[in-house]
């Protein structure tokens, strides 16, 4: 598929202008399916970062931002229709620094996040600030209650490189919408999936100077300004559990509002009366986008009575996977972002196959593609629940299946996991399989091929999957303080 010729915003958006890097210094870009340099970007610096977080808590304090919710969702549509007239480049952007399939970006890469942002939008001005509660008493008389909802205040988001516009927007997003100002940090090795947003902001919208700003930057650590400066009153962040837990360490001294999105190592249940051509024709699905999104089911359990038909169903699916150049509609899965993730995968294979796993399928770097940070779809069997590739996230396209006696087994299996955040399930029975999903500890569940995704659906996981729900109402009231203001008695 041809796409538009890559223009990119490469500056940072600070106190409503885009900017060079406070010292000049850029840092380059690579597309991993070639892994050739296509730009550099401005390398934000820590002086950078504070110039951002003062430029919000101005706005947030100085400004009539969170209370005026008409102006708000008018700036938010404005912004809306700005990423509309730039759907294409962002389209460009995404599949080249993030390897993103062309396939995919009609869904959660670029498509889905466009009209979210429409979502944002219409909660900003709809969502019921203050409502009264009922009357009670006290000291003989009745009083009134205010139950009142409002903007927390300046936000630090962090956000990954696998879904970097999706999950970009979905900081933004709520963020604005519920009358907070923010600070977004994006991944740097998917810079310009944020930073041509702020073009977008500063040349299409009405948003004042310092309500959103974007610092791309080479350095982790400047980062970590957003979890340490009191300025900031809430962290946002997506991305691996070892990082959460250090976010929330450092937000501990200034006692932060804190939601992460983490890590997961969801389970896919094929019960004993499932069709298995129906639910593993598709069975190398696990490999789409490389196997890099958090709530991609890695562990695939089939029922003993049915194990080996199962196992040969997935052969074959893994065997016939197309994979390969992400500018191919017909391809789903392209390469691992980065040479350090596409080594990081390949050490899990290697430890798989240690600790007593069949490798049945892939396991390696693909011979028939010369460039590009590729691994091959991989078929794990007879895996141990409680080994290194049935327990940790991989986040790569490596499938562990594990067999398993009865529902109750199945069950314990899936919930032997420090993570917690989606799941499936699949079954000849509705009411069978339904009974499995509200005994797993996961945030999201599919029941026989139905889909959760949408946003007002919020998401999030259990135990050391994340704090907090981002998307929905839910995820809007993450932004939000609650004040009640008693009054005198309605007459």
């Amino acid at each position: 598929m041809a796409l538009e010729p890559l223009a990119p915003e490469t500056r940072n958006y600070i106190d409503g202008r885009l900017v060079e890097a406070s010292n000049g210094n850029r840092f380059e870009n690579v597309d991993p399916t070639t892994e050739e340099v296509i730009g550099t970007c401005a390398d934000g610096t820590k002086d950078d970062m504070l110039t951002a977080v003062a430029a919000a808590r101005r706005a947030f304090d100085e400004s009539e931002w969170a209370e005026n919710h008409e102006f708000r969702a008018r700036c938010i549509r404005q912004l809306y229709e700005g990423m509309l007239e730039e759907k294409e480049q962002l389209r460009s952007i995404v599949v080249h620094e993030c390897g993103a399939c062309v396939s995919l970006t009609g869904y959660m890469h670029i498509d889905d996040p466009i009209e979210m942002m429409r979502y944002w939008a219409d909660k900003a001005e709809s969502y019921p600030y203050e409502t009264r509660m009922s009357d009670i008493p006290f000291l003989g008389a009745q009083q009134g209650r205010i139950l009142r909802r409002e903007a927390t205040g300046v936000v630090g988001a962090i956000t990954p490189w696998n879904v970097p516009v999706y999950l970009n927007i979905a900081k933004i997003g709520p963020a604005l919408a519920s009358g907070c100002t923010l600070v977004l940090k994006p991944a740097p090795d998917t810079p310009w999936s944020a930073t041509h947003l702020g073009r977008i902001a500063a040349e299409k919208t009405e948003l004042p100077p310092g309500v959103l700003n974007i610092v791309a930057s080479s350095d982790h650590l400047t980062g970590e300004i957003l979890s340490t400066d009191p300025r900031i009153d809430v962290v946002t962040f997506t991305g691996s559990t070892a990082t959460g837990r250090r976010i929330m360490e450092c937000g501990a001294a200034t006692v932060k509002k804190i939601f992460l999105e983490l890590g997961g190592k969801s389970a896919n249940i094929i019960l004993d009366d499932a069709d298995l051509g129906a639910a593993l024709g598709m069975g190398a699905m696990c490999c789409v986008h490389g196997g890099q999104g958090c709530a991609i089911a890695t562990r695939l359990l089939l029922p003993r009575s049915r194990y080996e038909e199962g196992v040969a169903l997935l052969e074959t699916a893994f065997r016939n996977w197309q994979y390969g150049d992400p500018t191919n509609p017909a391809h789903l899965q392209g390469p691992q972002i980065s040479k350090l993730q596409q080594e990081r995968v390949l050490s899990y294979i290697e430890r798989g196959v240690e600790e007593g796993a069949r490798l049945v399928v892939g396991g390696g770097v693909p011979k028939h593609l010369d460039k590009g940070f590729f691994v091959e779809p991989t078929l794990f069997v007879d895996v141990d629940p409680d080994s290194t590739i049935a327990q940790e996230e991989i986040f790569g396209p490596v499938l562990s299946v594990i067999p398993f006696e009865d529902d109750d087994d199945a069950v314990r299996i899936a919930n032997n996991s420090i993570y917690g955040l989606s799941g499936s399930v699949t079954s000849a029975s509705d009411e069978r399989a339904l009974a499995v999903a509200r005994r797993v500890r996961a945030g999201t569940f599919s029941v026989n091929g139905a889909m959760w995704f949408h946003p007002d659906t919020p998401f999030g996981g259990y135990r050391q999957s994340g704090l907090g729900r981002e998307n929905g109402e839910m995820g809007f009231e993450e932004y939000l303080e609650t004040k009640v203001i008693a009054v005198p008695a309605q007459g």
